[in-house]
């Protein structure tokens, strides 16, 4: 499977949360169906300022990208660019947005709509491994020191299970090239500064494509500037969840 995320998409499918307060939009950038096992979605949150976003969790596994704004995350603090994982059933949170507002991508490899406030975690919260963590912020001026042009940059290096967080810079016309790991369910790989050339798409900043596991990984090639990527390899859900479900 291959999936594409693009702004053009997301443009079609912007509206406004209805439970939230006004200006807190919602617009779906990839889909992909409503399997159960299998469904990347990627939808990009636009929060206003100075607004608090309860703390709650989710069903599935998910990423989110910071890509514009500030706030904070519990305890700590929101400066782009950032990434933060939780597992499934992990709480967190509340999700504060500063002045500016804040701009995120949340992204799953399985659909799933809503949320679960903690309020309502006596009865819906689940007993099992809870998760979740924090890489950033990324200076897209200033990458990683470590990191080498071509070369995939583990910004966390990969469990066990196949969760990983990595950074590629890709030269000028140079292709993408990364390593996997054989258990994740797939990687999206999500554009931080493009473009990147993609089976006929030219995909720019905060543009993505989803890869599952038994694909091989497609010919993308960096554009005239070169291109930033971030590689977000998602971990097969927990044993525990699946059953419950």
């Amino acid at each position: 499977m291959i999936v594409i995320g693009t702004r053009a998409h997301g443009a079609t499918k912007r509206r406004q949360l209805p439970f939230m307060i006004d200006h807190f939009y919602k617009s779906e950038w990839l889909e992909s169906g409503e399997d159960p096992t299998l469904s990347p979605t990627a939808s990009l949150i636009e929060q206003p300022p100075h607004c608090t976003l309860e703390s709650h969790f989710h069903r599935q596994n998910q990423f989110q990208v910071f890509v514009e704004g500030d706030g904070t995350i519990g305890s700590h603090a929101l400066d782009c660019v950032l990434v933060h994982y939780a597992g499934a059933y992990t709480g967190y949170g509340p999700l504060i947005s500063g002045p500016q507002g804040i701009k995120y991508f949340t992204i799953r490899p399985v659909c799933e709509s809503g949320l679960i406030p903690i309020s309502e975690a006596r009865e819906k919260m689940i007993r099992g491994p809870k998760r979740h963590l924090t890489v950033g912020p990324l200076n897209l001026s200033s990458p990683p020191p470590e990191a080498r042009p071509g070369q995939q940059c583990m910004l966390h290096p990969f469990d066990a299970d196949g969760l990983g967080i990595g950074y590629v810079p890709v030269p000028a016309g140079a292709h993408l090239q990364f390593d996997r790991h054989p258990v994740s369910d797939g990687v999206f790989v999500f554009v931080l500064q493009g473009p990147l050339q993609l089976q006929g798409h030219s995909l720019a900043a905060w543009e993505m494509f989803f890869i599952s596991r038994d694909e091989p990984l497609p010919d993308c090639t960096a554009g005239d500037e070169g291109a930033q990527i971030l590689t977000l390899h998602c971990p097969p859900k927990e044993d525990i969840y699946k059953e419950a479900a």
